[in-house]
């Protein structure tokens, strides 16, 4: 009987704390979190500058005393001061009739110059020129905020171009090309056949022997809008009518011919459209160093074929140098073309082997010579090619085995493929800053539970010359805060890794059962999760201390683990990977019991506001709730570029499976939809049609709609809006008044 008791009121005390989340003291400590943790770490964001062609780079020190701009001497490996801030701050107080604090000084777009004794920054919008030595301040011109303006199609900007030899100029005139010659004044109309509807683009290309000219004659295609209403303009009552350009999946697209024109003897090729006939793009002209031809690239409509083409200045024939294809999708944000000066080799990425990799072409033969790099790793980016000695010095992640496999190293290889040696071998996320000679590197690494360190390395072996910085988080640390948890566990297949966060609560009690809210974002072509460290999540920190576990993962679908990984998503971005982040959950809360697993929230934005709907649709039985900001919706009323990327071409019934307009008589759980009034990256109308449907339907959700606002998470009011559906949804509490919320002062 004693037992008994003990364990009812055990229960009770966990019932207690269970419904004591979602409190008041809980909005408060959510809302002040970021303030708290502000400031708190120093050192943590260094940006090396390196100056001109010297071995000198300078950076920012922070302090808790303000910030100290650093000068270092890669050959002699040593510091000093640039130059004293107080003195400077003293300077501007004059120049600019107010007082400027030391500690709270800030000089943006500054640069140091190679004499090392002159610096031009700017500072309460002025230009201002210091010479340290001196201790000479000059004041320069007002920084003008740029107008965001509508600017015409920049093949049509008419603009001279001169040759090589400096002998002549080339512009557009009435939509074809004319040439003048610089000496006498005269013009010549090279063409003649430029027409509104059949136009030569102003992107004109010079043989480097100055004889022959190479332009893209343009049929264009009817523009297309995104029609926007302004309900509550600042400057008038009535509402404005904005537009913008915007491209849909399954448009019409200008068609793009090259044209090789003579200037000695008049003639113009027109090549066979045969090897570029279906064209999402065709682009990046280029001659050859001989003059004898060009090259240019040809992204097929879908995404499903990608050429390097060279057409014959001399015969107008075209031939393919590079063909890629894909049965699914080739990124073609992820192509990379670096032409050698030998003119007989093309170094090319591609993911043709599953994996993103370097190969050498014959520029020729159009064979490729050599796969440069090879493995179960993905190269991520080339930083420079040294054709004399024929190194490659590139960054990648996953080719250290039993670590994260999405860490960023940087590496040198051999054209060849020997003599790959690893640059930056310390386990974490690392950013390199070369030397314009690459003699040396600044590197900075971090983990999420590990904060930032700083070095100076010398590039050709990666050992360290001098140890620069390491954050201080002691402040920070003082707080109470606590790093997320770095969390594995196995995907849909039961054999793949799925890498994930884990946040809880600063007053986390491991006796209470937390609902786990999920923040979503799953589009192909990129990773999530953050690898590095920060004091502040922005989405995930505030939430956690209304009582609720915030879960972070890479499911399939997202990039940098393998082409097939990524893959799942072809004319399928319902699938989200969202069976891989149900069973990384599952697994979590095996190993955690206090994760409540069947009080499961889902929240994001853009792709990721889709995905947390798409996730209740199809997945009632384990997401509960979703929160839904600016989702493209449809994919068929989304923009070209990203929708035709993973969807395809032609628009066919698999846009229509993943709609959630289509589907969204299959919600059953509580749903939060916002849109911003203004957004033109996702048209608004992709969320109001799926309101459409659910009233149609006679379902039950909640819209938040944001007069002005652009793209967005939901912004502050969004943000509370989310605050309160999970705690009313997942919680089970009505949540503290607005106004109580907002008017008591922070802690």
């Amino acid at each position: 009987m004693k037992n008994y008791y003990l364990l009812t009121i055990s229960l009770l005390f966990t019932h207690i704390l269970l419904f004591a989340q979602g409190t008041f003291e809980d909005y408060n400590r959510a809302y002040s979190l970021r303030q708290k943790y502000e400031n708190k770490v120093f050192n943590s964001e260094i940006q090396p500058e390196w100056i001109g062609n010297t071995h000198f780079f300078w950076y920012v020190r922070e302090t808790p005393t303000g910030k100290s701009y650093i000068l270092t001497d890669a050959v002699k490996q040593v510091q000093i001061t640039l130059f004293d801030t107080s003195v400077l701050a003293g300077l501007l107080s004059t120049g600019t009739g107010k007082t400027v604090s030391s500690q709270t000084l800030t000089l943006e777009n500054m640069q140091v110059l190679s004499d090392l004794n002159t610096i031009n920054f700017n500072y309460s919008r002025y230009q201002w020129n210091y010479k340290i030595k001196e201790n000479k301040i000059v004041k320069g011109l007002y920084v003008k905020i740029p107008i965001n303006t509508e600017v015409n199609d920049d093949e049509l900007r008419s603009r001279p171009i001169k040759s090589p030899d400096g002998k002549k100029e080339a512009r557009i005139k009435n939509r074809n090309i004319c040439v003048k010659d610089v000496l006498t004044g005269m013009e010549t109309m090279i063409s003649k056949d430029g027409t509104s509807k059949d136009y030569y683009s102003a992107n004109i290309e010079w043989s480097p022997d100055s004889k022959r000219i190479a332009c893209l004659k343009i049929k264009p295609a009817e523009t297309k809008y995104l029609y926007l209403l302004e309900s509550s303009p600042a400057d008038q009552l009535v509402p404005k009518l904005q537009k913008r350009k915007y491209t849909r999946p399954g448009d019409p697209l200008p068609f793009r011919q090259p044209r090789i024109f003579n200037l000695l003897t008049g003639e113009c090729i027109a090549p066979s459209t045969s090897l570029f006939s279906s064209q999402y793009v065709l682009w990046n002209l280029k001659w050859n160093e001989d003059s004898k031809a060009v090259t240019f690239e040809y992204n097929q409509r879908g995404h499903q074929v990608y050429r390097v083409l060279e057409l014959s200045a001399e015969t107008g024939n075209v031939r393919t140098i590079i063909n890629e294809t894909s049965d699914t999708y080739i990124y073609y944000k992820r192509r990379y073309r670096y032409d050698m000066k030998n003119g007989s080799e093309i170094i090319w990425a591609s993911e043709r082997d599953n994996w993103n990799h370097l190969y050498l072409y014959n520029k020729i033969s159009g064979v490729v010579n050599k796969q440069i790099t090879k493995g179960e790793w993905y190269v991520r980016e080339i930083q420079y090619i040294n054709e004399q000695k024929r190194q490659i010095y590139f960054s990648a992640n996953g080719m250290t085995p039993n670590q994260d496999p999405y860490f960023i190293r940087y590496y040198r290889i051999n054209m060849d493929g020997s003599g790959l040696i690893c640059l930056t071998p310390e386990e974490g996320m690392h950013e390199a800053f070369y030397s314009r000679d690459m003699r040396y590197l600044v590197d900075i690494y971090s983990k999420t539970d590990t904060p930032p360190v700083t070095v100076l390395r010398n590039a050709k072996d990666g050992h360290i010359l001098l140890s620069l910085e390491k954050a201080d988080i002691s402040a920070l640390q003082a707080t109470g805060w606590s790093a997320p948890e770095k969390f594995v566990a196995k995907g849909r297949d039961g054999k793949t890794d799925m890498w994930g966060l884990i946040f809880r609560p600063s007053n986390f009690n491991p006796k209470i059962k937390y609902p786990v809210i999920e923040y979503i974002y799953s589009a192909p072509g990129e990773s999530y999760v953050p690898k590095s460290f920060y004091a502040v999540y922005k989405n995930p920190t505030p939430l956690v201390e209304l009582g609720f576990i915030v879960i972070q993962v890479d499911g399939m679908s997202t990039s940098y683990r393998s082409k097939a990984f990524e893959s799942i998503c072809y004319k399928n971005l319902k699938d989200a990977g969202l069976p891989d982040r149900i069973a990384w959950i599952k697994a979590a809360a095996k190993k955690y019991p206090y994760m409540d697993i069947n009080r499961v929230g889902i929240f994001g934005a853009s792709a990721g506001g889709q995905e947390a709907m798409t996730a209740t649709l199809f997945y009632p039985d384990f997401y509960k709730a979703a929160y839904a900001s600016c989702g493209c919706h449809d994919n068929r009323l989304g923009n070209i570029w990203w929708n035709e990327q993973w969807m395809g071409y032609p628009v066919d019934n698999s846009y229509k499976a993943s709609s959630n307009v289509e589907n969204a008589h299959l919600l059953k759980t509580p749903l939060m939809l916002v849109v911003g009034e203004l957004d033109d990256n996702v048209d608004p109308a992709s969320t109001m049609q799926v309101v459409d449907e659910l009233v149609k339907t006679g379902k039950d959700f909640e819209l938040v709609f944001l007069p002005g606002t652009n793209h967005t998470m939901g912004e502050e009011y969004g943000e509370h809006k989310r605050f309160d559906f999970f705690v009313k949804n997942l919680l089970g509490v009505t949540p503290p008044s607005w106004e109580k919320v907002k008017t008591t002062p922070l802690k």
